[in-house]
């Protein structure tokens, strides 16, 4: 048993960024080869997956399915990890990640980890490292199955840069029937930058005190290139869409700049930001818990200080 096996999504026909990051760590925690199944890939695709630290790309060469699919997907990489027997299978911490794993590891028979956020080869024995009571405390695991299957949070790994020269196979795999019959697919578009790439984002919470607040928001997040997201209580009372929700039940993501607005700093929150380099916080409560994380702080009225901020920033020079 040695080798990891990747299960990479596409995002609209893209490789995303987190898919990346899993293959370094495959890399790094694997000590053999590093397989990849990556359903539509194509040939783009599937060279930069090889570039990028891949051994051998497993693609089914059919237009449309790199839409998940449970049935098909889980039978597929069942199939592979069978074959293949690797010591660690890895996909990214998302809903499709964590609708996979488990039922992979529950079908192989070994065991499961999910919504890691670091993990580690201590002597040869892997070790996962992941929230737990509500992202108070991180317990850290391991197994004696032998063969594990973990899904991983964005950022917990640097992506390898690319190596045009690296060589690789692509082999051509069938995904099994599936007995669900998808008949529409609706997708929200969040913008045009995803948060999980996004640089710069700019944050709302229950202090917003309505949707409107939002609305305040967006001209910083465009001044500073970046995008809006949100805690899960504006998502929950229907302030803003669950696409932006960002935490613990919610998004990963690893900014540059994370501007947390009117967010009272949850550790449910925090889990999903708290790798962020730089965290601003703005909040009328001085003892609000988001500042013992926020590199900077300003304590006030956002309807005010977000203008006032987005208007000094547009006298700034381009840099």
């Amino acid at each position: 048993m040695s080798g990891a096996l990747v299960i990479v999504e596409l995002v609209s026909g893209k490789l995303p960024q987190a898919g990346l990051e899993l293959l370094a760590l495959a890399r790094l925690l694997s000590g053999g080869s590093v397989s990849v199944m990556a359903p539509g890939a194509d040939e783009v695709t599937v060279r930069t997956l090889i570039a990028r630290g891949a051994d051998i790309v497993y693609v089914t060469g059919v237009a449309g399915t790199n839409d998940y699919n449970s049935d098909s997907w889980i039978g597929c990489a069942e199939r592979l990890a069978r074959e293949l027997n690797p010591a660690l299978i890895l996909a990214v911490h998302n809903s499709t990640g964590a609708d996979l794993a488990p039922r992979l590891a529950f079908r192989l028979g070994y065991g499961c980890a999910t919504g890691c956020v670091a993990v580690e080869n201590r002597d040869g024995v892997l070790h996962f490292t992941r929230p737990c009571y509500g992202g108070n405390a991180r317990e850290t695991v391991s197994f004696n199955t032998g063969l594990v299957v973990a899904t991983v949070r964005a950022g917990v790994c640097d992506a390898l840069p690319v190596d045009a020269a690296r060589s690789g196979e692509v082999v051509a795999v069938e995904l099994l029937p599936s007995r669900v019959r998808v008949i529409e697919r609706k997708r929200d578009s969040g913008g045009a930058q995803r948060l999980e790439d996004a640089k710069v984002i700019v944050a709302g919470g229950r202090g917003l005190n309505g949707p409107e607040g939002f609305n305040v928001l967006e001209p910083l997040a465009a001044t500073l290139g970046g995008v809006v997201g949100a805690s899960r209580v504006p998502c929950d009372l229907g302030w803003c869409s669950h696409a932006m929700q960002i935490g613990l039940t919610g998004k990963t993501v690893t900014p540059e700049l994370y501007i947390a607005v009117g967010i009272s700093g949850a550790s449910h929150h925090l889990a999903g930001c708290g790798n962020a380099k730089t965290i601003v916080a703005i909040n009328t409560d001085a003892e609000a818990a988001i500042f013992r994380d926020a590199k900077f702080g300003v304590v006030g009225d956002y309807a005010k200080v977000v203008p006032a901020l987005t208007a000094a920033i547009k006298t700034l020079p381009a840099v």
